[in-house]
């Protein structure tokens, strides 16, 4: 009674801080004869400056000055665990441990990345493969995931009932699993069927490694990003089995939350090829394709495809990325036609992984074929750099309810952010897929690429030039049945000519979008003679082979031979095609697939599929 100020000693290992009379910032204890003035609300915030090496090796001493103890003076034992420092970091590149407590986009960003799990290293004891073994046994398991390092620093042992766990959310027990070495198995310690891990405390300085899996890609219900926390639990006085969870969920106190974030990339056509799929239909014509290209030809039998042809849209090749390690990944299309067995039966395997959307409430249409899936190749757009292009997919007409993409496969695109999908309008097609009238060609120019849209227009002004020569008579499809009054016949035909302003006019709407989504000038923009008409449903086929429908393996380019009019002993089309392809260093070979492919509404790249190399650039250093 009547004291009116308080002093305050303490050992070397704690930090006071002494905050009073509602200043904001806290004023430092600086001598152990400092008294302060005894205010109602003044606040005295003790910690830890440095590990203890032992329990209850640093104190606290407050008192009145002048009052001697007991009643004048308390001592505030400091135990060891208030002097333990637990830290969570990654190995990040150029295998530098850091710690990673947050995740931020960007070169200059921070955050633990980590690899899906969705390879097939090798047949489980039980399930199916996409049910990993609680026990891993090899060592290519393990190199697929990320190497994360739990430090302490503190005393040799704890006080009883004190313990570090390691725990994840119930929302991220599907998206992520944690191993750590234990009687040397790696032992499954956070993941489906486990939310939480007590982790044995090593002792003083020490260094527990664990092994970290993402098990799901980003999709519309999970952005990507997942944690995982590191608590430092103490019992609660007098209860038995209660326990305190200080800062749990939260950052501070003793909590880390660990962001990590995983990604699926697609691959545009100009990046280099590496091996080109095909089904048997039309092999002799591949063969000969990839062979002056340089790579190889893997056929799909019959026994695989089961009599469907159409590779492209079954399968999109892409792959996953991480510091330590890549790998291709196969994304399945949720067609369920006779190729659907290839993917992972074929396909999936070590360190190529297999990822499968499957709507269980939509209809699945054309649209969701991934001829209908397109990437551009890196571009610029008002100054916002795509380092990795950005996807292309078909869509109805923005004020028509038409036909669209599966709203499953959609969203699993557009979660991907660092390809920011277009949406164009192909609708107006009776397939309905991107690839029917646009895509890319590289070249060795700044550029580096051009894109090559379909064109009636182009075609009309090639046959107009070609009567003026006295070629109107020439003939198409010559040698494949019925010949056909070319460039007269087709310019005569009002209907025609109607049916194709009206395939130009959509084409020009996507023009005017991939122009402005893509940041490109007309001078990037290549017209490739086309035709089409309309079928019952109105809905627009090509009228001869298109050529925009191509196969590109690097520099050679497999071309759907179109049969057009042919004059001196040469189709018009193709002469055309080289005089637009050939200056830019590419080397165009046709393939006949009229009985093949297009008498079935395709052409040969929707026969085939190429897996190609992955971007060099990595794409966490994207910025969405």
């Amino acid at each position: 009674a009547g004291a009116v100020a308080f002093g305050v000693k303490h050992t070397e290992g704690v930090s006071v801080d002494v905050l009073f009379r509602g200043h904001a910032e806290p004023e430092a204890v600086s001598s152990a004869g400092t008294q302060w003035p005894l205010d109602e609300g003044t606040v005295l915030r003790f910690s830890m400056s440095r590990a203890s090496s032992e329990v209850n090796d640093n104190k606290v001493r407050s008192g009145i000055p002048g009052v001697g103890p007991p009643q004048g003076e308390n001592i505030l034992p400091q135990c060891g665990i208030r002097g333990l420092q637990v830290t969570v970091s990654f190995y990040a590149e150029g295998g530098k441990p850091i710690n990673q407590a947050s995740w931020a986009w960007g070169p200059e960003g921070h955050g633990a990345i980590l690899l899906v799990s969705c390879d097939k290293e090798s047949q489980p004891q039980e399930g199916t493969w996409e049910t990993l073994p609680s026990l891993l046994r090899l060592p290519p398991d393990l190199l697929d995931m990320a190497q994360m390092v739990l430090r302490t620093e503190g005393p040799q042992r704890l006080p009883r009932g004190y313990e570090i766990v390691l725990s994840i959310s119930v929302n991220d027990a599907d998206k992520v699993g944690v191993f750590h070495v234990q009687s040397k198995r790696y032992v499954q310690v956070l993941g489906r069927r486990k939310l939480f891990h007590t982790v044995p405390y090593p002792g003083g300085a020490a260094e527990l490694d664990f092994f970290v899996e993402g098990l799901r890609f980003p999709d519309e219900t999970f952005p990507g990003l997942v944690s995982i926390h590191v608590s430092l639990l103490e019992p609660l006085a007098e209860v038995g089995s209660s326990w305190e969870l200080p800062g749990m969920g939260q950052t501070g106190g003793c909590t880390q939350q660990i962001g990590m974030v995983l990604e699926w990339t697609a691959i545009p056509l100009t990046r280099p090829k590496n091996d080109p799929r095909g089904g048997s239909l039309g092999r002799m014509e591949i063969q000969s394709l990839v062979a002056k290209a340089g790579c190889k030809l893997k056929v799909c039998f019959g026994y695989i495809n089961r009599g469907d042809r159409w590779m492209q849209d079954e399968i999109e090749f892409g792959y996953t990325h991480a510091p330590h390690k890549s790998f291709p990944v196969v994304l399945d299309s949720p067609r369920e036609r006779g190729m659907e067995q290839l993917p992972a039966k074929e396909l999936l395997g070590p360190d190529f992984g297999y990822v499968h959307k499957e709507p269980l409430f939509e209809a699945v249409a054309s649209l969701d074929s991934f001829g209908n899936v397109e990437v551009s190749p890196p571009v610029c757009v008002a100054g916002k750099e795509y380092p990795l292009g950005r996807i292309l997919i078909g869509s109805s007409f923005p004020v028509s309810a038409g036909r669209r993409m599966t709203r499953l496969v959609r969203d699993f695109l557009y979660a991907q952010r660092v390809q920011a999908p277009v949406e164009l309008y192909s609708d107006w097609l009776a397939v309905g897929n991107v690839n029917e009238f646009v895509t890319f060609v590289p070249t060795s120019d700044k550029k580096r690429f051009r894109m090559l849209l379909a064109s009636p227009a182009a075609c009309y002004r090639l046959f107009r030039e070609k009567q003026k020569e006295g070629q109107g008579e020439a003939t198409m499809f010559k040698g494949k049945g019925t010949a056909l009054r070319g460039t007269a016949g087709v310019l005569s035909n009002e209907a025609l000519a109607q049916q194709n302003q009206y395939a130009q006019r959509c084409i020009d709407w996507n023009r005017d979008i991939l122009k402005k989504e893509l940041g490109l000038l007309e001078e990037d923009i290549i017209d490739m003679p086309a035709l089409f008409k309309l079928d019952k449903e109105g809905k627009a086929v090509p009228y001869f082979p298109n050529t925009v429908t191509m196969m590109v393996l690097a520099r050679v380019l497999g071309i759907p031979k179109p049969f057009g009019p042919v004059a001196g002993g040469e189709c018009c089309l193709e002469r055309r095609i080289r005089a637009l392809l050939e200056p830019l260093g590419l080397c165009c070979r046709f393939l006949e697939d009229v009985s093949s492919y297009h008498g079935s509404l395709g052409e040969v790249h929707c026969g085939t599929s190429v897996q190609r190399r992955p971007f060099a650039f990595k794409w966490w250093h994207f910025t969405p």
